[in-house]
């Protein structure tokens, strides 16, 4: 076991976000009990990291049943050039798109969604590809999730 005098402020800031990572709703107490800090400190510690920014808000977890029931794809997305800002900000409108990154290698975004059917994910994955600026998209359906971290 680690003695908590050896783990330095960083660690003890990445675990403290790994917590709640896990379990955003878990009091200050369950957070200071796990790391062996006092509570004061723990609550400290949210509040810098939440002044710095490093935690912009605190979210929900769905459940795995919820999540089964929904359909979950990868849709690469192909931008004409100098079009990627144009794009990202219409994708941000669409509902069921939960994340969008910028990647390299031979596709410019990936878009992480989901939808309750696969009619519903067909709607939302020709919307992106009738969006001005992007050139072609590509589609992977999730068959299953090995873990989530």
């Amino acid at each position: 076991m680690t003695n908590v005098h050896d783990i330095t402020p960083d660690q003890i800031d990445r675990q403290l976000i790994g917590l709640l990572r896990g379990n955003a709703r878990a009091s200050v107490s369950e957070l200071a009990r796990t790391l062996r800090l006092s509570r004061t400190t723990v609550q400290s510690r949210l509040e810098r990291l939440e002044r710095s920014k490093r935690i912009a808000g605190y979210t929900i977890r769905l459940s795995e049943a919820y999540e089964r029931g929904q359909i979950h794809a990868y849709v690469m997305i192909t931008v004409h050039p100098k079009q990627a800002a144009l794009v990202a900000e219409q994708i941000k409108g669409l509902p069921g798109v939960r994340r969008l990154q910028s990647v390299s290698g031979p596709v410019d975004m990936i878009a992480l969604m989901d939808a309750p059917s696969a009619a519903d994910m067909d709607v939302i994955i020709d919307a992106i590809g009738a969006l001005e600026g992007v050139e072609r998209t590509t589609s992977s359906i999730v068959l299953a999730t090995k873990f989530d971290r």
